[in-house]
């Protein structure tokens, strides 16, 4: 809002003038503290001049610092104040031990950050409280508000103006000519045709609209009344309702971008931090863990019934592109179905190979298609082409869960969505934890989904066979 960023902008001038002259009494007063006198000569006044200077150089750099509105909590004052301290002290230490300057006594610093941090911060904390109270006793409000619309955005709107500047802004109600929630209902004044003579009586100064921004003739009266009666009028766009499902807001520079989905792996940062964790996790388990375990399994596999050791299948990967999954086979070669999904007590399957199914161990060759960039460690599971196929008919977002690499273990499969899905709603359950992960993936959740899959072998599961 405008006066939130001007206030910020004559901040960024007062204050640090207010910052130079107390840090000029700190250093006075340190050196009386430290001399026994008020002299200030010699190297002082230079250590002060380099100190103050670059106390404004990267103070101004953190605008947080210069917020003295109550758009800012006191604890996050605080902390944007220390970390500015903290950064000021590391650089000026730094500066001094690589130029090989004159080093000032360890004593006197200290004392002098001592009191420049005891009087910036005071400083600080006496202006907002000064502030507060002007507000609350002698000045009027900033604004007397209302919000069209109880959408979402439209809340969000009111917590957010009555929990940080209750004093400055004047809630005086929602108008809309839908069902309230609950909650809201002793707020809401009237519908939207009562609007305009409201605002007239109480001399509102801003309508904000948060009602889907479709409805164009609307918007387009309620600008012309704001221009006509000296309202300011704003729009808090409402874009669920407009597009009827979730919106996400990214910046390109200062340009904003909307999208309907969220896709987190559609970064190329976050890509490239996932793909560096999926080269350096399968080459410690090809490296580390195949050595040891595969000589053995591949001898139970030949021992148990005749045929390859492993088992190469084509499946559908991100965006649908095709690649060889590997597997250690399980299944005897002697029986046809191949594209069929095995099921309880299935013929095909081996008395070794229920085990590997059972404790996963048939999907490690799948580890070298992450080497190879075909699939990921934790994404969701690959299906088999005749199951794209026939689940992209009757679930419309089966196709959506393709937009990323696919993974030896996901989000599904840990909250029991694995195996047969022959069952009612199987699939779409499946469907709707890999969304769950596309839309919500980091860092932190590819870890617990890998810690809950070591779990999960250890203990067995009953929908692996």
């Amino acid at each position: 809002m405008e006066r939130y960023t001007h206030y910020t902008n004559a901040n960024r001038v007062i204050l640090p003038v207010l910052d130079v002259l107390i840090i000029f009494g700190a250093f006075r007063l340190a050196g009386y503290a430290y001399l026994g006198n008020w002299q200030f000569a010699g190297y002082y006044p230079l250590f002060y001049a380099v100190f103050a200077l670059l106390w404004w150089i990267l103070s101004v750099q953190y605008a947080n610092v210069y917020r003295a509105g109550e758009l800012i909590s006191y604890p996050e004052r605080f902390r944007n104040l220390a970390r500015t301290f903290l950064l000021h002290a590391g650089l000026l230490l730094s500066g001094a031990m690589l130029l090989d300057v004159y080093w000032m006594p360890a004593r006197y610093i200290v004392i002098v950050y001592s009191f420049v941090l005891a009087g910036v911060v005071a400083g600080r904390f006496l202006l907002a409280f000064f502030r507060r109270a002007y507000q609350r006793h002698l000045a009027r409000p900033y604004s007397r508000f209302v919000i069209v619309g109880t959408s979402p955005s439209g809340q969000e709107l009111y917590r957010t103006l009555t929990s940080y500047d209750p004093v400055g802004n004047q809630f005086r109600g929602f108008f809309t000519d839908e069902a309230a929630p609950s909650n809201l209902q002793p707020l809401v004044k009237g519908g939207i045709a009562e609007l305009k003579e409201f605002c007239k009586n109480e001399q509102i100064d801003e309508i904000y609209f948060a009602l889907p921004l479709d409805q164009r003739s609307l918007i387009q009266d309620l600008a012309k009344f704001a221009d006509d009666h000296f309202v300011s009028f704003r729009i808090i766009p409402d874009f669920k309702g407009t597009v009827q499902t979730d919106v996400n807001v990214y910046y390109y520079d200062h340009m904003p971008i909307l999208t309907v989905r969220q896709n987190p792996l559609a970064f190329r940062p976050n890509q490239l931090a996932k793909r560096v964790f999926d080269i350096a996790f399968s080459s410690l388990v090809i490296f580390g863990i195949f050595p040891i375990i595969m000589p053995v399994l591949a001898l139970l596999i030949k021992l148990d019934s005749p045929g390859p050791i492993f088992f190469k299948q084509l499946r559908p990967g991100k965006r649908n592109q095709l690649f060889p999954c590997y597997k250690l086979r399980t299944m005897r070669t002697d029986l046809s179905g191949t594209e069929l999904q095995a099921t309880k007590g299935d013929a095909r399957v081996t008395r070794i190979g229920r085990i590997l199914r059972k404790t996963s161990l048939d999907e490690l060759p799948q580890f070298f298609n992450v080497l190879l960039g075909h699939m990921s460690v934790v994404g969701p599971r690959p299906n088999m082409i005749s199951q794209l196929e026939e689940y992209s008919k009757h679930i419309h977002t089966y196709p959506l869960r393709h937009a990323v690499t696919p993974g030896i273990t996901g989000y599904a499969q840990v909250n029991g969505y694995r195996g047969e899905t022959r069952a009612p709603q199987a699939m779409e359950k499946r469907v709707e934890y890999d969304l769950k992960y596309v839309e919500n993936w980091s860092f932190k959740l590819d870890m617990k989904i890998i810690g809950q899959t070591v779990w999960n072998m250890v203990k067995g599961e009953k929908n692996a066979y």
